[in-house]
């Protein structure tokens, strides 16, 4: 993406965003179920129908819908989401406090996602037809297969229960807290890399500049680490920056196995609870981080690949 293209693409951005706190707003608000009752509730009391309309009054629930969307927005654009029913803090402290955790997950599955898919990737197309590649072929099916929630239990089970060698709840505090959880996220990020590299990697290995380098005598290594790999690595930018941005979002499943406090999680029991607030300032997260996470990756090709730079000239 070209730099005078940042101001159209920044506008675009801004009116996603409007678009999706309306829809979000609307639907939470058609959603069945009393927002006041449900913030009661959380508290444990049972009000009369006097202190329900009072409260519903001082909020405001009580205006026209449009009135109700705007004050909302506004207040949003100034940093105010509105305070969490269920935990009486402000929706912006919750979700900021769940976000070192859920990064510390997401940059520790990706890691760990990045160390076996690549050499897998690798040795299935170098080795195309060979029993390794039917071998790494077949665990990137079972990767792509397998239900994350399913790989997360055996693991809880082996590990945890019958072991004992890590924790069965993940609090996020120490590396043995957090690798189960990372582990069952790399898992099926394992599988969809690794046919994703070989697929790479097969198609830069038949393109001309490499026969060309073969009949050189370029050593096989050097064509593959010094040529064949800067090319076939640049499609998967995209990828991981998508990866990235849904377990930013969190995983809820995941993280309800394990008890991590991430913000899927956290979602979870906003919708459970009916936590209206929570929920709307979570959707707007989620679609901030795809949206700001995609115009990083747009603007870092201009960077790694010069054809771009050359093009754009």
């Amino acid at each position: 993406m070209r730099k005078r293209d940042l101001p159209k693409r920044l506008l675009q951005m801004a009116v996603v965003l409007f678009g999706i706190s309306f829809i979000t707003f609307c639907l939470t608000y058609l959603a069945p179920g009393d927002p006041v009752q449900a913030m009661y509730a959380a508290s444990g009391t049972i009000p009369s129908e006097e202190i329900l309309e009072q409260t519903r009054e001082n909020l405001g629930l009580n205006e026209p819908f449009l009135t109700q969307y705007f004050n909302w927005l506004t207040a949003c654009l100034h940093g105010d989401f509105g305070m969490s029913y269920a935990y009486s803090r402000p929706v912006a402290e919750l979700i900021l406090s769940r976000l070192w955790p859920t990064l510390k997950l997401a940059l520790t599955s990706l890691a760990l996602m990045m160390i076996a898919a690549l050499p897998l990737g690798i040795l299935s197309a170098v080795r195309k037809g060979k029993v390794s590649d039917f071998i790494v072929r077949i665990f990137s099916f079972l990767g792509v297969s397998l239900p994350n929630f399913w790989v997360g239990l055996m693991l809880l089970y082996v590990f945890a229960v019958c072991l004992g060698l890590l924790p069965v709840v993940s609090d996020g505090q120490g590396f043995g807290k957090i690798i189960l959880p990372a582990v069952t996220l790399a898992f099926a990020m394992v599988g969809k890399y690794t046919r994703q590299v070989r697929t790479a990697v097969l198609e830069e290995l038949g393109q001309d500049y490499v026969t060309g380098a073969r009949c050189r005598g370029i050593r096989e290594s050097t064509i593959l680490w010094r040529h064949v790999m800067p090319n076939a690595v640049l499609p998967l930018i995209t990828m991981l920056g998508l990866s990235f941005g849904s377990l930013l979002g969190g995983t809820a499943v995941v993280e309800v196995i394990f008890s991590y406090p991430g913000l899927g999680n956290l979602a979870v029991d906003a919708i459970r609870s009916m936590d209206y607030s929570l929920i709307q300032g979570y959707v707007l997260w989620i679609a901030l981080i795809y949206m700001v996470i995609n115009l990083l990756v747009d603007l870092s090709y201009r960077y790694l690949d010069p054809r771009l730079k050359e093009g754009n000239r």
